[in-house]
C-alpha cells in the first residue's frame, strides 16, 4: 500500500522537507541518490517524488492528490513515463541501461517529463555504470534520475558527483512500531521487534520464524532458571540454548533477548511501564523486579554487553555462556 505526503513525512521528516523545498522552488535536481539502511523508506518516497512532479492537481503546490490519473498509474506501476530498473539477478546489466536510454531519446508519451528509478544502484556492472554515467553528464531537459542504494561507497565517485545525496535515518522505535503494526504485527511483539532491529522488513520477517519465537521462549526460561539455582541454569544451557543458539548470529539475537529482559525490569523499578518490550510476561517481571535492585540490574547487562563483545572476539561460545550464566548469579537475591 502506497503512502502519502504526511505518513512518509512522520518517517523520514528531513527528506521530505528537503524534497518539499525542491519542489516548491522549481528546484528538482537531474538525479538524486537515495542512500541508507533497508527498510528506511526509500523506494517509497522514490515513488512519492513521482507523483509530486507528475500530479495534475498537487495539495500546497508538492502533495499529490493521490486521486487524479497519475496518481494511479504511479500507485499501479503503470505510468508510461516512469521507468523502474532493478538488479537482474545478481546485478545491473549494461543492457538493461541501454534500454533505458532508448526509452529516454523518445519524446515523453504524455508529457515533456520523465522520471526513472535504479533500485540497488551498487550492482551495476562496471559497463552499465559507465553507460549511466553518460546518460547523467547529459541529462534530458525534464529527465529526472532517482538511484537508491544501501551501500554508496560501492558507487562510482563520478556518479555520485553528479547527483544530490539524500541520507535516509534508520526509523525510530516509535516510527518502526506503528509500521509494523500497520502491517499486522500483534501489538504484544512489535515493541520487542522495534528493540531489536530498526529494519522493519528485517522484524517482519522475525515476527514470521519459527526459530525466533521459540527463541523467545527459551531466552525467558533461562533468565526464570537464573533466579534458582546455578545447577538448573546449566541443564537449560545444555538442553535448551546450546542446541538452539548454534551460529554466532543466533548466540548473538539471544544474547540481545536476554539483555531487553533485565531493560524491562529496569524500565519497570523507574516507572516506565510504557517503554517495556516484553508486554507478554509483564505481570511476572513486575513480581521479579521487586526482588532486585538497581545497581544489580545495570551489573548484569555490563555482564551481558561483556559477553556479545567476547563473542565478537571469537570466544568459545560453549564456555563465554557458562561463563555469562554464574556472573548473572552472583548475588542473584535482593542487594
Amino acid at each position: 500500500m502506497a503512502k502519502n505526503w504526511d505518513e512518509l513525512e512522520a518517517l523520514q521528516p528531513t527528506v521530505l522537507k528537503m524534497l518539499k523545498n525542491s519542489i516548491l522552488k522549481g528546484r528538482v535536481a537531474h538525479a538524486y541518490l537515495y542512500e541508507g539502511m533497508k527498510g528506511t523508506g526509500k523506494k517509497e518516497v522514490g515513488f512519492l517524488l513521482a507523483k509530486s512532479i507528475f500530479c495534475m492537481e498537487p495539495g500546497e503546490g508538492f502533495k499529490p492528490c493521490e486521486a487524479c490519473v497519475n496518481c494511479k498509474r504511479i500507485n499501479n506501476g503503470n505510468h508510461p513515463d516512469i521507468h523502474f530498473v532493478e538488479p537482474d539477478g545478481l546485478s545491473i546489466k549494461k543492457a538493461q541501461i541501454q534500454e533505458l536510454q532508448e526509452e529516454f531519446s523518445k519524446t515523453g508519451v504524455e508529457s515533456r517529463k520523465k522520471l526513472y528509478m535504479i533500485m540497488h544502484a551498487d550492482r551495476m556492472t562496471n559497463n552499465a555504470a559507465n553507460s549511466l554515467l553518460k546518460f547523467l553528464e547529459e541529462p534530458h531537459a525534464g529527465t529526472v534520475a532517482i538511484l537508491m542504494t544501501e551501500q554508496a561507497q560501492q558507487i562510482l565517485p563520478t556518479i555520485l558527483s553528479r547527483c544530490q545525496i539524500i541520507g535516509f535515518k534508520p526509523l525510530s522505535p516509535k516510527n518502526m512500531i506503528k509500521k509494523l503494526l500497520d502491517h499486522g504485527v500483534n501489538p504484544q511483539k512489535a515493541p520487542l521487534l522495534a528493540q531489536l532491529t530498526n529494519n522493519w522488513e528485517e522484524a517482519l520477517e522475525l515476527n514470521e520464524n519459527d526459530w525466533f519465537a521459540q527463541a523467545q521462549k527459551i531466552v525467558v526460561k533461562l533468565y526464570e532458571v537464573l533466579k534458582k539455582s546455578p545447577l538448573e541454569a546449566m541443564v537449560t544451557l545444555q538442553e535448551n540454548w546450546f542446541l538452539h543458539f548454534k551460529e554466532k548470529e543466533q548466540i548473538d539475537r539471544g544474547l540481545d533477548l536476554l539483555l531487553l529482559i533485565f531493560k524491562d525490569l529496569l524500565y519497570i523499578q523507574l516507572g516506565k511501564q510504557d517503554q517495556i518490550v516484553y508486554l507478554g510476561e509483564s505481570s511476572r517481571l513486575e513480581q521479579y523486579a521487586l526482588q532486585t535492585s538497581g545497581r544489580r540490574l545495570t551489573e548484569q547487562m555490563a555482564a551481558i554487553l561483556e559477553a556479545k563483545r567476547k563473542l565478537h572476539a571469537n570466544m568459545n561460545p560453549q564456555l563465554l555462556m557458562e561463563e555469562l550464566v554464574l556472573k548473572l548469579q552472583e548475588g542473584s537475591s535482593l542487594v
